[in-house]
């Protein structure tokens, strides 16, 4: 068991001075208000339950930079996701998993302790699978394990190479699974998950609707009846269009009509949605997956947010293409992104109140549904998911109580936070982690190996 101390800490009821933790089995045990510290606890200045990145893809973290030179023409997701495919084409094993733990390391100095990774790279070069089926989705847990970051593990159905079952070509070629094959890959990364930390799960993610047919997504559905189920949806114009001509229905409007949406879903990004669809899609239980930065970087656009949230609908935030790792500008994008569409300030809040606190509470709730994590708020029974910040950073020092979530969104980075602790696991220590300056070496040698490939 272990102890902590903080001065001020966020509980779902709201502030409260002078708390100790006790965490035991990954778990906060028990919650004393208004005490004295014991001699051998960790001391914080302000605690927080610390927020899930709910949409990670961690090898495009090494791409990161290489993308923003514009050729002839109009640079698009589309031209994006070519250059891609070709970086792709040269990761190894080795790589893969230096990669993740690069990225996990820093998700967790940026203030998240958990992620969903959308894990979609499956095969060699060329799609020959290695001997081993799950030998990557065996590295990204290796990788969190060696982190320490809590993992829900998100193995991708990818099946056709766009919409009406097109067949796989290039880089695609490393993802493609039929269902047969793409349910022993998941049974075979549930054995590796069940053999590392309690708190680490897998779940399902069907690409697309463009990238599966409804045929083999009712099949997985069927098959996979529990656990969380993650699906990319209306990000780009193009791919409404297409879904449109092919299955008649925009891609949120056929998901309502043809899948039970609930609580175990998050459809990522949801961008180009009706008022209807959008409504809909709030009611339904689902949790809209928001990538802010990478949406941004990519120029799909902005996602219906003030209609989303009125209509009492859950999100949650995520890294995606982590092109950018930042909790605070990933929140902050997000508000943005509805200010810049919008032309007024303050959007993403119901009624009156914080918009920093709506943010970050809501991201906090959001993203642990969607990747199916006992977190999100700091209660006695829950994971001990926390992160530490310092109220005493200049961004922070002059703010109230009622002000710090918005100092913390909107004028601080990532400097603040001092701490993180995923299922109890401390791994972030006065900033930094444990086992940074190994990660950094591991990566650094396996990225000059990619380099001098492509």
């Amino acid at each position: 068991m272990s102890q902590i101390f903080a001065e001020k800490v966020l509980l779902a009821d709201g502030w409260a001075n002078d708390v100790r933790l006790h965490l035991t089995d990954q778990s906060i045990e028990k919650i004393e208000i208004s005490v004295t510290a014991g001699a051998d606890d960790t001391r914080v200045k302000v605690l927080l339950p610390a927020l899930a990145n709910l949409h990670s893809h961690t090898f495009q973290r090494a791409m990161a930079g290489m993308t923003e030179y514009r050729s002839a023409g109009r640079d698009s997701f589309w031209t994006w996701r070519e250059l891609m495919y070709r970086f792709l084409d040269h990761l190894t094993p080795e790589q893969v998993e230096a990669i993740a733990a690069l990225v996990f390391m820093e998700m967790q100095e940026a203030g998240y302790a958990s992620v969903g990774e959308f894990h979609y790279v499956h095969h060699q070069s060329g799609g020959e699978p290695y001997d081993k089926l799950s030998e990557l989705s065996g590295r990204i847990i290796a990788a969190a394990n060696q982190t320490g970051i809590g993992l829900t593990h998100l193995p991708v159905l990818y099946t056709y190479g766009g919409a009406q079952e097109k067949d796989l070509t290039g880089g695609q070629l490393r993802f493609g699974n039929d269902v047969d094959r793409y349910n022993l890959l998941v049974e075979e990364a549930r054995k590796l998950a069940s053999k590392t930390a309690a708190d680490m799960q897998v779940g399902i993610a069907p690409h697309s609707l463009r990238a599966t047919s409804p045929e083999d997504l009712a099949q997985a559905l069927e098959i996979h009846k529990v656990g969380p189920v993650h699906i990319h949806v209306a990000e780009q114009p193009r791919e409404v269009e297409e879904i449109v001509n092919w299955l008649n229905l925009r891609p949120v409007e056929w998901l309502l009509d043809n899948c039970e949406l609930n609580e175990r879903w998050c459809l990522i990004h949801a961008t180009h949605m009706t008022e209807a669809e959008t409504i809909a899609m709030a009611k339904s239980g689902v949790v809209a997956g928001l990538c802010p930065i990478t949406e941004s970087n990519l120029g799909d656009g902005p996602f219906n947010g003030s209609t989303y949230l009125n209509a009492g609908g859950a999100f949650g935030v995520g890294s995606d293409s982590n092109v950018r790792i930042s909790l605070t500008e990933e929140l902050r994008t997000l508000e943005y992104s509805q200010r810049l569409r919008d032309m007024a300030r303050n959007v993403l809040v119901v009624g009156e109140g914080s918009v920093g606190t709506t943010l970050f509470c809501g991201a906090a709730v959001g993203g642990a549904q969607a990747i199916n994590r006992n977190a999100g708020t700091i209660a006695e029974g829950k994971l001990a998911d926390l992160v530490a910040i310092n109220s005493e950073m200049p961004a922070l020092c002059a703010l109230s109580d009622d002000q710090l979530l918005d100092g913390l969104v909107f004028a601080a980075s990532d400097e603040v936070v001092t701490d993180v602790w995923s299922a109890g696991r401390h791994r972030v220590v006065n900033g930094k982690h444990v086992a940074r300056e190994e990660i950094i070496s591991t990566y650094r040698k396996a990225v000059g190996g990619l380099l001098s490939a492509l």
